[in-house]
């Protein structure tokens, strides 16, 4: 081999090199200081505890803080659209929650969009609502519920956290599937709505089973069925709505994303950390108690996830003529 090719040789390697030391350095030094996740709602909700154990976990396994930081407003677009203009540099990630894949449809006017200006990183955790009706109400199952609306057109009224939510455009899915007519009763929250159903004021609702599992045990509401597309080994003798009505099938979705243009080797870290953690067994037992499933996956499953859920709701929100309150 000559000398010439030999030099040439030489530097082509270095040249391939090249690109990927900066970047192996980048992961290494990652994180050199504090670490941001916002929430777009209030303390104390499901979003808010699950942002505070991955970022618990986080701040153990990688030597920085991962500080939690509420910005509560527009149904979780305030914070999402400060993490998606905030430096794509893993310093600033935003904990999503169900809104974020109905928000873009609901709302007209968005200064962002969330499936192209964010990089996923990992789905955490998914929980499932339950259909619960007033026990005044006859019917036991979702068959003859169905029966029942069309029998009485427009008299069955639902009830929900407000417009948008997850418990209406649940609702309004159930609606488009089955053909049945329903009057929305939007409310400020779930548990307004949880005891208006309860007092009778509305006849049916679908809300997260941590909600409706105590007064259905205490016989004030009486649940037909589980939202998800297998029966829960939780409560196993509740079946599926799409045993009923095939195809459905409903879960809000949690994980975590950055700003798009986030280095892939720091999104590759993130996510194999947050992975390791939802298999610790600590973790797995708080999750249990918010009655959630593990998601663990690629940054690209979650991402085919979130694209899904904004396709399927995207389609029940015009079908629902559904706008923010």
């Amino acid at each position: 081999m000559t000398s010439l090719r030999r030099q040439f040789l030489r530097l082509s390697a270095g040249a391939l090199a090249m690109p990927v030391l900066p970047r192996m350095a980048r992961a290494q030094s990652y994180p050199s200081r504090p670490v941001r996740i916002l929430v777009g709602f209030a303390p104390g909700g499901p979003t808010d505890i699950l942002a505070r154990l991955v970022g618990q976990w986080l701040s153990e396994r990688l030597g920085q803080q991962f500080v939690v930081e509420n910005r509560a407003g527009g149904s979780g677009n305030l914070a999402t659209e400060q993490v998606i203009n905030a430096p794509a540099d893993g310093y600033t990630l935003l904990q999503t929650a169900p809104a974020n894949t109905i928000n873009a449809t609901l709302f007209d006017k968005l200064n962002f969009n969330f499936i192209r200006d964010t990089a996923p990183i990992a789905g955490t955790m998914r929980t499932f609502y339950v259909m619960v009706v007033n026990p005044s109400l006859p019917v036991k199952s979702v068959a003859e519920f169905i029966a029942h609306a069309k029998a009485n057109p427009g008299k069955i009224s639902y009830g929900s956290a407000g417009s948008g939510t997850p418990q209406h455009v649940s609702a309004e899915l159930f609606k488009m599937m089955t053909g049945i007519e329903m009057q929305h009763v939007p409310y400020r929250g779930s548990i307004p709505a949880m005891t208006d159903l309860m007092g009778g004021q509305v006849h049916v609702m679908f809300d997260n089973m941590a909600t409706a599992l105590e007064p259905v045990r205490a016989g004030k509401l009486r649940a037909l069925a589980v939202t998800t597309a297998a029966r829960v080994p939780a409560v196993p003798e509740l079946p599926t709505i799409g045993e009923t009505v095939p195809g459905f099938e409903v879960s809000a979705q949690f994980g975590v994303v950055a700003p798009r243009k986030t280095p892939p080797e720091i999104i590759a870290l993130l996510n194999r950390e947050i992975n390791a953690g939802l298999a610790d067994p600590k973790i797995k037992a708080r999750l249990d108690q918010l009655n959630g499933q593990i998601t663990v996956g690629s940054p690209a499953d979650f991402g085919k996830l979130l694209a899904e859920e904004t396709e399927k709701w995207g389609k029940v929100v015009k079908f629902a003529g559904a706008k923010p309150d």
